[in-house]
């Protein structure tokens, strides 16, 4: 633990004196003050009697004689005044002559509506040898619910953290309690004031009762392995014994819940619940499930905007989403207009070109897929005897023509110049189920991508798969770039279709999988295993913020049946069971780190020389690039922090509470994994840096490197169609759509993007998506009150921003060089999306601390 503590956090009371308190309340719409009505009356009057909080001092320590607890010294807070959106109770104690050192405060709400309060500072302590204070400061930043919920007093610890062998040991029992509280009986549906952290599986996404065609299967156990989530404890469905009833209002524990500054902004309930309900309004009047008749169709949505019908519904999205419902200058009406995306107002045609497509393998929102090209010929790994021939139909001679002759696949394969975007084996065992479903098809798809001499890539060749279906075998093609007109249009409609893989990928894996479902298991351990106290708990606490809420959120109106993933993305109701096959066979906590994923597709290779540790195989890879200047950042921070408490191996192995938090992700949060060898050990302080850089990426670089740029490279969505509506002309060469193709192809291109409601449907929720919240936390900006009177935390939390800063005016520096394509050029939006601070709003830049969107 560090030695240069300006405060020990406890201070020793002298004999016999007068301590005050002040406890900071923020002043809330949902909160105790400014409430209306009998229980509004009811606060006044407790108000009138000073029974506002029942405030209670524990002594650290055991009294030595009797080896017990010494009694709490308790005292009423008043309220004594308030300051702009914060309000003041004060409280005075007179502390016995042996108390001793103060270490928890307990608090009871006897208002009759719940509080949120900030902080509370004990003062008129005296000082010790320890402490050059004569104060000491709880940081809560907490609900306390009010008396009528019938729950325990809340205990708050001081700002010191520490270890379990070093807990006080008159905190010692407070310290298990509060972890018993939070770890709940596993019993009974959950209520909304309660701060229970349990798993359940993803059993409550499907809604049977309302309609069979709604059923979906559980997630989480050995036939959909799957991630963990809250439990919520909801009623099961009359219909399906194993699946959890829906509801509107899905239970997270009290503190997960949004700010209320973060929900006036985004208020993802009612953003959600309102496009449910607008879009059979939409679709009656001025949008329908058909295609844009034409290009300029889709460029009015960003230029006139299309004239929404008059009523209540349009009315809340517009006080909600102006960015999207703007009102008509003197009419009242409402207009449904988007934001022209900086992609597009940049280069209208970006989208056309193929360098574009393969510029933002390397610098879109998943550039996370693409791998090194090891083996020759490509093949699949799937059954052939169920899904036909395993060897790729990308030839080496189709290659060897497409390069050029510029060199041979073999000599390519050496000099690592061959990539792919692989969804064949992940994709192929769905393709018959999805294609039963009305308006989309599927297939299984490879994309072969060539190193240029200038650093650049060149897509190479296109393969779309369908396995045998009804007596007919296995349809496979391969597209290419060419000149003539039916090749030209063809090659479009490839790329389009692997588009919409990738952007089904990319939501639902990249995105959804790994940063959000792959998350909630870290923090519910986190929350039921460490205590309040304890350094590591800290230390992650503004990284899980908010993730627990939003993820929720997404149960209930984005990935459930019927949801808008359905609705819109190419899987339609297989949606989330591609999810966990993605888990299941693709998912490793060792490789979740930016170095292990780098290395593990190919894209990287250890070598000591090179900066930071790692040599890229392609130099210009801007999610690489600017993604190990944060990770390295991140890491060093997280060295320093691990280092004031644990500074040999027997530290961690006997921290009780953070082996209890590493087994249970591992066999509880993660249970469908538990047995995988690939788990890294937690033996050492190294260990612990490293699991934690991980879990803190993840929340924080991974997630903001794949969401923020939604509605930049999406809003336009030619660029990234989520659904492919149409087979390829030349699956059937005989039906009427080939004609029709071979007629009209921009139509038939048309035919296949996503319908008007559902194009329209995706660009609100990515506009909502991508958008910073003004009371959004950044990576390294604020340092968290815990470490304030920390010396060497304090330093090294400096040095962390102060580097987050210097990465800020490097990637300005990388974004600004020409000679960098991938970055930059013509029309070429920069790549922002690792720049660690933004404004709030829709900036395609910003990396927030936690997953809190």
């Amino acid at each position: 633990m560090s030695n240069n503590s300006t405060s020990t956090g406890v201070v020793k009371a002298a004999a016999p004196t007068t301590v005050k308190a002040v406890v900071t309340v923020v002043q809330t719409v949902t909160g105790a003050v400014g409430r209306l009505g009998i229980s509004g009356v009811l606060d006044f009057i407790t108000q009138l009697f000073g029974e506002n909080l029942v405030i209670e001092l524990v002594a650290a320590e055991l009294d030595p004689e009797t080896g017990l607890e010494k009694p709490t010294v308790k005292a009423n807070g008043r309220r004594s005044g308030s300051e702009d959106s914060e309000i003041y109770y004060k409280a005075s104690f007179k502390i016995p002559e042996n108390f001793g050192e103060i270490g928890a405060i307990l608090i009871e709400n006897k208002h009759y509506h719940e509080m949120f309060i900030k902080s509370i500072v004990l003062s008129g302590l005296s000082s010790t040898s320890a402490s050059t204070s004569d104060s000491v400061k709880f940081s809560c930043n907490t609900w306390v619910h009010h008396r009528s919920d019938g729950l325990q007093k809340r205990v708050f610890f001081a700002d010191k953290s520490y270890l379990p062998r070093e807990t006080p040991n008159g905190l010692e029992r407070y310290r298990q309690n509060e972890l018993e509280v939070v770890r709940g009986d596993g019993q009974g549906e959950r209520k909304s004031a309660e701060r229970i952290y349990d798993y359940d599986v993803y059993n409550d996404l499907g809604d049977p009762d309302s309609d069979a065609d709604l059923a979906r299967p559980v997630l989480g156990g050995p036939v959909h392995p799957y991630p963990r989530r809250i439990r919520t404890g909801r009623p099961k469905t009359k219909k399906d014994p194993l699946s959890e009833s829906p509801g509107s209002n899905m239970y997270v524990p009290r503190d997960e819940e949004f700010s209320e500054i973060k929900n006036l902004q985004f208020s993802a309930d009612t953003v959600f619940s309102v496009l449910r309900a607008l879009l059979p309004s939409l679709e009656s009047t001025i949008l329908s499930s058909n295609e844009f008749p034409h290009f300029a169709a889709i460029d009015a949505l960003f230029n006139e905007g299309i004239e929404l019908p008059n009523d209540s519904k349009v009315g809340v999205v517009r006080s909600i989403i102006p960015r999207i419902v703007k009102a008509i200058s003197n009419s009242g009406k409402s207009l449904l207009r988007f934001e022209t995306p900086e992609f597009i107002d940049r280069d209208k045609f970006a989208w056309f070109r193929d360098a574009e497509f393969a510029r933002q393998t390397l610098a879109g929102i998943n550039p996370c897929v693409i791998k090194l090209v090891t083996e020759w010929p490509l093949k699949s790994n799937l059954d052939p005897e169920v899904y036909g021939p395993a060897e790729s139909a990308i030839t080496t001679e189709l290659v060897e023509l497409e390069i050029g002759g510029c060199t041979t696949v073999q000599k390519a394969l050496e000099e690592k110049k061959l990539f792919i975007i692989d969804y064949h084996d992940v994709f192929l065992p769905y393709v018959n189920k999805v294609r039963e479903l009305e308006g989309t098809t599927f297939y299984g798809s490879r994309t072969l991508f060539y190193l240029t001499s200038d650093g650049t890539l060149r897509p190479v060749a296109i393969e779309l798969t369908r396995p045998p279906v009804d007596g007919k075998p296995q349809w496979k093609q391969v597209f290419k770039p060419t000149w003539d007109a039916t090749g030209v249009w063809l090659w479009r409609l490839a790329k389009s279709h692997v588009l919409a893989h990738d952007s089904g990928y990319h939501e639902l894996v990249t995105h959804w999988l790994r940063s959000h479902a792959c998350t909630e298991p870290y923090i519910i351990a986190t929350n039921r295993q460490l205590s309040a106290m304890h350094p590591i708990y800290r230390l992650l606490h503004p990284h899980l913020r908010y993730t627990m809420k939003i993820n929720a959120l997404a149960r209930g109106g984005l990935i459930n049946a019927g949801g808008i993933i359905e609705r819109a993305f190419s899987p339609g109701k297989y949606s989330m069971e591609l999810s966990s096959v993605a888990y299941d066979k693709l998912w490793q906590f060792n490789l979740e780190g930016l170095p292990a994923d780098l290395i593990s597709r190919g894209m990287a290779v250890e070598d000591p020389t090179a900066p930071h540790g790692l040599k890229l195989t392609i130099e210009d890879y801007p999610y690489a690039n600017d993604g190990l200047l944060m990770w390295d950042a991140i890491k060093k921070w997280i060295a320093d922090y691990v280092a004031c408490y644990y500074q040999e191996p027997s530290l961690v192995q006997s921290d009780d509470e953070l082996q209890a938090w590493w087994t249970e992700i591992r066999t509880v949060g993660h249970a469908d994994k538990k047995d995988a060898t690939w788990w890294p050990e937690l033996k050492t302080p190294e260990d612990l840096v490293g699991i934690l850089t991980t879990v803190i990426w993840v929340a924080s670089g991974h997630h903001a490197a794949v969401n923020f740029g939604q509605f930049d490279f999406g809003a336009y969505f030619p660029n990234r169609p989520t659904i492919a509506r149409t087979q390829m002309p030349t699956e059937d060469p005989n039906d009427e759509a080939t004609k029709q193709f071979m007629e009209r192809p921009e139509e038939f291109l048309l035919k296949s993007f996503p319908s008007q409601i559902q194009a329209t449907t995706i660009m609100a929720i990515i506009d909502v998506l991508s958008t910073h919240s003004p009371d959004e936390e950044y990576i390294g900006e604020k340092i968290q009150p815990y470490w304030a009177d920390d010396r060497v935390i304090t330093a090294a939390f400096e040095q962390f921003n102060g580097k987050m800063k210097e990465i800020e005016g490097i990637i300005d520096g990388r974004n600004a060089d020409t000679n960098l394509r991938n970055r930059a050029g013509a029309g070429v939006v920069p790549y922002q999306l690792l720049k660690p601070f933004s404004e709030p709003g829709v900036t395609g830049k910003g990396v927030p601390n936690s997953v809190s969107i």
